[in-house]
């Protein structure tokens, strides 16, 4: 990593600050509805800023209303923004408000770019002999990178001199105008030259050095990129000028004067208040004595727009000094006592690797925030000093996982158990999982891994996996770590899950509903997925070699077809080739364009060419089965483990936003129902001798919860009676006796229940049915007449997630909708179908979770010798002895049909075979 010298001068882009964190941040907002996430992001990433590198001098430059100089010269330059969300400028002046209560002088010029007044400071600051840091993520601005300028990336924490530079951009600093020139910039509208991206400019400056001996040279350029270059000669100087970032812009304010002073408290305590900070709140009212190390307040000219993150408000100084590496059986018998006398303590293992199945290398604990220890059993590298033997702390450490009445908190606590129970230790009793409790609290936010947790709710930074392993190729297992390095690292783990309990618990008693969510569905299913994990699948490993085989004939007999169609050889897995071929020799029309302007090949595009040209259509076809050969049928063989013969899915709690449960390798919930192919493959999930697959399925279980969510009496009476929905429907929009519904008909009925309750609009339903739109508006006018409860249900959930920005499922789930009250239309109707279908979705899934848990419950003390092995949409799958199926079968199916009280009866369909094929 570069070498930062102590205390640079930072220049903080503020514009840009601000874009990323309210793109890459869960909206969030205060209980009266006012959007904080952008100032929560930006306020964080200046904090952690600050606190690593404790800068003297610094400035946070943001970006002024109105136009510039390059819009003068340049009527499009920045056209294809839109105007900035309402939920975003809000943010703004709070924004600046705590930045100026930081300390940290804030500097916006109107008519000057953010970019402009960086480069003229950091210009100043390098005649003045200052080493300057530039946070940004912007690229433009590494053509400002020499020996004393830097730029840093906060949020991936990369820092770039001129080595940086040329190693990502495979050109100079010096060079990145040039480059800049010819590529183009479409945040900002310049064009470029057309169809020349990094490749091609890297190249051209590889071989010609500058912008101006490209062009001396112009005419050497062979092919049709030549041609774009030579026909963009006259706009390129142009483009230059719009690229290149000004140093010598007039400012009333120079670097020196740009001062890091103190924190004005009680603003921003005020101010944290009313967005509802909590934590920073806290902080500040610690009163903790100013740090031997902060800096006076100067006199500060009063033209500065100044303004100091104070050391203790930024990220918080990690306290790492209470950590432990216990070697010897004195220190452990003294952890022993201390874990004996708590209630709740943390727990971490370490693996080999991150999979379960690996050896154990470690355990950690941590008895009480801030104090922790790691027991390292298995780390094998040269000189590595004595450990205590896995078997002794195994049976020390026993007693205190099985203690149903200590909480042992962990991150992940699937992986602790899967891991344990490998030795035959079982983590009982009532437990809590970090990873689940953030995943409760927001299952929008996309991050729930410690480390970031620990960021965003701690506000301290972890160390992580890879600075104790390595990367790539260099990377080592844990068990060849450094005991010590390993030690801070597990012991940090604990500590850190320990300190989140603490947040998370409390913050679920805020909510009951989304605690009772945690305690009665969440929690209980962890040990449910970890024995069905543990367990696995049994495989035909023949039969799918056999069916790869065959795929690969098959896969090569569509390349051949498609090279005659295209009249030559090309790469059919390659979007560039493919809109060559499509869209450029074929000239077939194009149905829609990529961000960056090229035509889509896309799927959603191929299959609206296939309905009248061959070639897309068998691109499909390839695409389709070349996934499943690579997916499944070449890649489960390698999957089966060598100690249990079997594969092990690994099932993710904390993914989807409605509370779908998702696997990976093998990912079950993508095998294909209804193709031959996705059939053969089902097939080759077989049930060991003397044991059948049996596949429990519920039926059309989200209309029959939107029948008790909307209490539609015509939707209830349907399925108290029994009958077919569909087929109900259909009598009911056509108008005809249900004893003379056509097939055709019923297939309209269907999508039309289904496409509903996935907020599908008449458009939609039109393209669908293959019908014109003023038909699909009458079929729904005529549905919601027929169903007026289900109008009602649909147009009071979309004012009530307008209202207060989330939809509850029957059992108290969140789901939260950032966009429902979005200035972008496309955006705001996105969510208000969402809003519509998350109940339903996270209903259901509410619903197949508590079946599970109780199916699971029943057979780990009744029906011991059957298991449940897979869980996919709404079915779940089992392993039966031949004698029991019957027996069981009713069992199961009487649990599930039980699992939720609904106005309605919950149907499951039962079937059995050899194989997962035949049970489906």
């Amino acid at each position: 990593m570069p070498h930062i010298p102590p205390s640079p001068f930072v220049l903080v882009d503020g514009s840009s600050y601000l874009f990323r964190a309210f793109h890459a941040l869960p909206p969030l907002t205060n209980s009266q509805g006012q959007p904080t996430g952008a100032i929560y992001g930006v306020v964080n990433m200046l904090r952690k800023l600050i606190q690593q590198y404790n800068p003297t001098l610094v400035a946070v430059v943001f970006d002024c209303k109105g136009k510039t100089f390059r819009h003068e010269m340049f009527p499009e330059y920045k056209a294809n923004r839109t105007v900035m969300p309402e939920e975003l400028a809000v943010q703004i002046q709070p924004l600046h408000k705590i930045i100026r209560a930081m300390g940290l002088p804030l500097v916006a010029i109107p008519g000057i770019e953010a970019d402009d007044v960086i480069g003229t400071l950091a210009k100043e600051a390098k005649a003045a002999g200052l080493f300057t840091l530039i946070s940004t993520g912007d690229k433009d601005m590494t053509q400002l990178v020499d020996e004393q300028v830097f730029l840093i990336n906060t949020m991936s924490d990369t820092i770039l001199d001129r080595a940086g530079v040329i190693a990502k951009f495979e050109v100079a600093p010096e060079q990145m105008i040039d480059y800049l020139s010819l590529i183009g910039d479409s945040s900002d509208n310049i064009p470029g030259v057309y169809k020349v991206g990094p490749k091609t400019a890297v190249k051209w400056l590889q071989t010609y050095k500058t912008l101006a001996n490209i062009v001396a040279h112009a005419d050497e350029i062979t092919g049709k990129v030549g041609e774009n270059l030579r026909a963009a000669l006259k706009d390129l100087p142009l483009f230059e000028q719009l690229i290149t970032i000004k140093t010598d812009v007039e400012l009333e304010l120079h670097p020196q004067e740009l001062i890091h002073t103190a924190a004005d408290k009680e603003l921003l305590k005020e101010t944290f208040t009313q967005l509802e900070f909590r934590n920073w709140i806290k902080q500040l009212s610690d009163d903790r004595a100013e740090p031997s190390n902060s800096k006076p307040t100067p006199k500060i000219n009063k033209s500065v727009d100044s303004a100091h993150v104070e050391p203790e408000t930024a990220q918080a100084e990690h306290d790492r000094s209470a950590y432990q590496t216990i070697l010897n059986k004195e220190d452990f018998e003294i952890l022993l006592k201390k874990l004996a006398a708590v209630d709740i303590f943390g727990f971490d293992v370490e693996t080999t690797n991150f999979n379960y199945m690996d050896a154990l290398v470690g355990v950690a604990f941590a008895t009480k925030p801030g104090q922790a220890a790691y027991i390292p059993v298995a780390h094998d590298y040269m000189d590595a000093p004595h450990q205590l033997p896995l078997e002794y702390v195994l049976a020390q450490i026993q007693p205190l996982l099985d203690n149903p009445h200590k909480i042992k908190v962990c991150h992940n606590l699937k992986y602790n158990m899967e891991v344990m129970d490998k030795y035959n230790i079982k983590i009982a009793g009532h437990n809590f999982d970090t990873m689940m409790a953030s995943y409760t609290l927001n299952s929008v936010a996309s991050r729930h891994k410690m480390d970031e947790l620990a960021g965003i709710h701690l506000h301290k930074q972890t160390i992580s996996y890879e600075d104790v392993v390595g990367k790539g190729a260099k990377q080592i297992t844990f068990d060849h770590v450094d005991i010590d390095k390993a030690g801070i690292y597990a012991a940090e783990n604990a500590d850190i899950t320990l300190q989140m309990y603490e947040i998370f618990n409390a913050r679920l008693a805020q909510t009951p509903s989304l605690q009772k969510v945690f305690e009665t569905i969440e929690m209980p299913l962890v040990p449910v997925l970890a024995t069905m994990e543990r367990y696995g699948v049994l495989i035909d490993a023949v039969a799918l070699q056999k069916q790869s085989e065959q795929l690969g004939v098959t896969l090569n007999k569509l390349e051949q077809e498609a090279y005659i169609l295209a009249d030559e050889e090309f790469n059919l897995s390659s979007p560039k080739q493919l809109q060559e071929i499509l869209f450029t020799k074929m000239k077939l029309p194009i149905v829609e364009k990529t961000p960056t302007g090229q035509p889509s090949t896309g799927e959603s595009v191929l299959q609206e060419l296939a309905q009248e040209y061959l070639l897309p259509k068998l691109i499909l076809e390839h695409r389709s089965l070349s996934k499943l050969k690579s997916t499944y049928t070449d890649k489960l063989p390698l999957q089966i483990n060598a100690t249990t013969g079997r594969v092990h899915t690994s099932y993710h709690q904390a993914i989807t936003a409605t509370g779908r449960l998702s696997s990976t390798d093998p990912n079950l919930q993508n095998i294909p129902v209804r193709t031959e192919e996705g059939k053969r493959i089902r097939a080759a999930f077989i049930a060991p001798p003397g044991y059948k697959i049996v596949s429990a399925d519920y039926s059309q279980i989200e209309l029959r919860i939107m029948a008790h969510l909307s209490q539609d009496q015509s939707l209830l009476a349907t399925f108290a009676q029994g009958l077919d929905v569909h087929t109900a429907t259909a009598g009911e929009v056509f108008s005809v006796p249900k004893d003379q519904v056509t097939n055709d008909q019923r297939r309209h009925a269907k999508a039309i229940n289904f496409g509903l309750i996935y907020g599908m609009s008449a458009f939609g339903l039109a393209k669908q049915l293959d019908i014109n739109r003023s038909d699909a508006e009458n079929y729904i006018n005529i549905y919601f007449t027929r169903f007026p409860g289900v109008k009602r249900y649909m147009e009071n959930t979309r004012l009530q997630a307008a209202d207060q920005g989330y939809v509850e499922t029957l059992y108290g789930r969140r789901l939260y909708l950032p966009d429902i009250r979005s200035s972008k239309q496309m955006l705001r109707k996105a969510a208000e179908r969402a809003a519509i279908n998350a109940p339903l979705q996270g209903a259901q899934s509410d619903i197949i979770k508590l079946a599970m848990i109780k199916v699971h419950a029943w057979l780990q003390n009744i029906a011991t010798d059957a298991h449940m092995i897979m869980q996919v949409h709404d079915e779940l799958v089992f392993e039966i002895p031949e004698e029991k199926v019957a027996e069981y079968s009713k069992h199961i199916a009487h649990i599930m049909t039980h699992a939720a009280d609904l106005s309605v009866n919950l149907d499951v369909g039962v079937g059995v075979g050899n194989n997962w094929d035949e049970a489906h």
